[in-house]
């Protein structure tokens, strides 16, 4: 599979990446997660991306990673994020909470160091307090994580790549998410850093039809996209096209995909045998619709 630096943390990354949110909100069993994630990196992915909010307990999708693949930790990048209680004493972004989330991600996932740790959806105003910054900053000193970063969207997301405090920016990319394309993905590049795209194939939110979805997680992107009306997003190419325009996207290195099903990882990373970017005209014509249709208000969403 094709490998990309991730910007100035020099990790080479694989250009598809498992999303550990599914497993967890799912509460997917540990046999799945262990058969699902041993043949990921088995295949050549070596990039996984977890949270602290995915699940609770036993089920949390930090845990069943732990678990599943623990014993291989040398053989992937981890990936997790901090900044939402889930479960532990004290207010979201807390900084004593937050340490205590920081300490609790590491014993749920059976490692002493993550490669990154990422503010999850932290708020521009927030940030510029400095103290949730800085959480991460001592936990880098301290040898828990490699580097920081920080996950999220729009001019919460500009702010944290203009502040320069962060390695990496995880945002939401894909052929119904376009504003980071202007907004953050080039200032992004000019700093170097790692860029992780989250919801790359829109959630498959096109595959309902005329019908809108049950999930109102779902629901945004389905309205653009039937707006948009991609020819590209028609047939049985419609998931490969999804996910190559995202990562033929300028500055992005890795796109994040969660499933709970084993099968589907294998069928997704079949997807890029033969590359991982559309053609330049395809891709262009993608970037056309989106300016012509887009509103003011399709923002990047969380």
């Amino acid at each position: 599979m094709e490998k990309r630096v991730l910007g100035k943390t020099g990790m080479e990354v694989s250009v598809l990446g498992f999303g550990g949110a599914e497993i967890g909100f799912e509460k997917a069993g540990a046999e799945t997660v262990a058969r699902l994630l041993g043949a990921a990196l088995d295949a050549g992915l070596n990039v996984v991306d977890t949270a602290e909010c995915y699940g609770s307990d036993e089920t949390a999708s930090e845990a069943l990673i732990g678990e599943a693949v623990g014993h291989r930790r040398g053989e992937f990048y981890l990936f997790t994020k901090v900044g939402h209680a889930s479960g532990l004493d004290g207010e979201d972004w807390d900084p004593d909470m937050m340490e205590r989330s920081i300490e609790r991600s590491l014993k749920r996932l059976k490692t002493d160091c993550v490669d990154l740790v990422q503010l999850h959806t932290c708020g521009a105003d927030r940030l510029k307090q400095g103290d949730v910054i800085a959480v991460l900053q001592r936990a880098r000193e301290k040898g828990k994580t490699r580097f920081i970063g920080y996950s999220g969207d729009s001019a919460n997301a500009l702010y944290a790549v203009e502040c320069g405090a962060f390695d990496t920016l995880q945002t939401s990319v894909n052929v119904a998410d376009q504003e980071c394309v202007e907004l953050t993905l080039p200032k992004a590049r000019e700093a170097n850093m790692g860029v992780i795209a989250k919801r790359p194939i829109a959630n498959v939110a096109w595959s309902t039809g005329d019908n809108p979805p049950e999930s109102p997680y779902r629901q945004t992107y389905w309205e653009r996209l039937r707006a948009l009306a991609y020819p590209a997003l028609a047939g049985d190419a419609a998931v490969k096209n999804a996910l190559r325009f995202t990562l033929s996207v300028p500055g992005v290195h890795t796109a994040i995909v969660g499933t709970a099903k084993p099968e589907r990882w294998v069928q997704n990373a079949a997807l890029l045998a033969d590359g991982a970017r559309l053609a330049d005209s395809e891709f262009a014509a993608i970037r056309s619709r989106w300016k012509e249709v887009a509103g003011a208000d399709w923002t990047g969403q969380g």
